[in-house]
């Protein structure tokens, strides 16, 4: 992401901000994310409000959705977790384009209270709830489960604009494997026979993630996928 106001977000910013577009110029300036000072994005044809309490929906995740909307259509499955849900717009995506049962997590109250917002008014039935899945296991089996957890390594250079995301859903320990080690590591009691695991991944992770998995499913199907800059981002786990 950047701050390279177009001719479109500045015509919204004068909209929003008519009595007031110093104000935003200069949060602007600050690095403060636009996305933030407009209060949603348009995701996979879907409006998703945003604020301070969830990360910004990035384009790769928008490839996600789609990678898993086709890959889900080959399959005859009845229901999904999006854990780590943040702002609720992959499964309300996925809501939008699929006729299955969804249940979403996170940790984030605050991330829940927008994501029921989003998903009332995207008239979606998705299924939200607060559990931390570093230390709580899910009671319910799924057919799938899916996440873009955090994944940036502790440390890490990132871009200025991200010190105003939560850093709760930007960071994880263990060379930001944390969340894949737990969800791999309890998916074997979630996951029906047959189900799939679906990541997004950092883009030096792949290898590394690959080995834990194949740890729990040894006989796992793996398939990494690239990005629009043809880095390694996704990772189709088939049990």
């Amino acid at each position: 992401m950047n701050n390279n106001i177009g001719a479109a977000d500045l015509k919204l910013l004068q909209e929003i901000y008519k009595n007031n577009l110093d104000y935003a110029l200069n949060k602007l300036k600050e690095n403060y994310p636009i996305q933030y000072l407009i209060g949603y994005v348009d995701f996979y044809n879907t409006k998703i409000n945003v604020n301070e309490s969830v990360l910004i929906p990035r384009f790769e995740t928008e490839l996600l959705v789609e990678k898993t909307i086709n890959f889900l259509k080959t399959k005859n499955y009845q229901n999904i977790l999006d854990i780590c849900t943040g702002s609720g717009c992959i499964a309300i995506a996925l809501k939008k384009h699929l006729n299955l049962k969804i249940d979403a997590l996170d940790i984030s109250n605050d991330a829940l209270s927008l994501a029921h917002q989003n998903n009332l008014e995207n008239n979606t039935k998705v299924n939200f709830f607060q559990m931390d899945i570093l230390t709580e296991t899910p009671s319910q089996k799924y057919d799938c489960l899916i996440s873009n957890p955090p994944y940036v390594r502790e440390n890490e250079l990132v871009s200025p604009e991200t010190k105003y995301e939560p850093q709760i859903a930007l960071y994880a320990k263990n060379n930001g494997l944390e969340f894949y080690n737990r969800i791999l590591s309890i998916a074997p009691k979630i996951l029906n026979k047959g189900g799939t695991i679906i990541f997004e991944i950092g883009k030096n992770q792949s290898l590394a993630i690959k080995e834990i998995a194949l740890n729990y499913f040894p006989k796992a199907i793996i398939k990494i996928e690239k990005d629009y800059n043809n880095l390694d981002r996704f990772m189709f786990i088939e049990t």
